[in-house]
């Protein structure tokens, strides 16, 4: 499993570059095209819904580094037994709420599927909403993962103690 989540991990950053990337160059061909004159309409929809992208694999990605939100001072309070206790039980809080942000994600995805971009009626805005449950689907198995590196961690601190 820890190759898979190594692998997945790359795999969000490498898309949030990307999605980043889009969004600062389409940000830069906007304002050139601007004071131009040009008047560029796709510009403003690329730029949201790219952002959009980066930053929901990008949160996904926080999560598994364990860099997102955190009430670490209440951690680091303390030890060994007891904090990785209060670490399973935020994996499960994270677990449990992102079970339904996905389920809900999904919902919304289905419901919107087929709507258009304004700029772009070529675009479904399901490309879009799928960034949803991609994301709570990969705060899943992040979470997964160290819920099950804490349960490995109580149990050999119950053999070591």
């Amino acid at each position: 499993m820890d190759r898979f989540v190594r692998a997945l991990e790359k795999v969000q950053l490498i898309a949030g570059v990307i999605f980043l990337s889009i969004f600062f160059l389409v940000i830069i061909f906007q304002i050139i095209t601007r004071h131009m004159g040009i008047s560029v309409i796709w510009t403003e929809e690329v730029a949201n819904y790219s952002f959009i992208w980066a930053v929901f694999m990008g949160a996904a990605v926080m999560v598994k580094r364990r860099e997102h939100f955190n009430f670490d001072f209440i951690l680091r309070k303390f030890r060994h037994k007891k904090k990785a206790s209060i670490q399973l039980i935020s994996d499960l809080v994270l677990i449990i709420f992102n079970l339904f942000i996905f389920l809900l994600g999904l919902q919304v995805v289905s419901e919107f599927w087929n709507y258009t971009w304004a700029a772009i009626p070529e675009m479904k805005m399901g490309y879009v909403w799928i960034s949803i449950p991609i994301m709570a689907g990969s705060m899943i198995i992040y979470s997964i993962s160290h819920l099950m590196e804490h349960i490995k961690l109580l149990s050999a601190k119950e053999v070591n103690e």
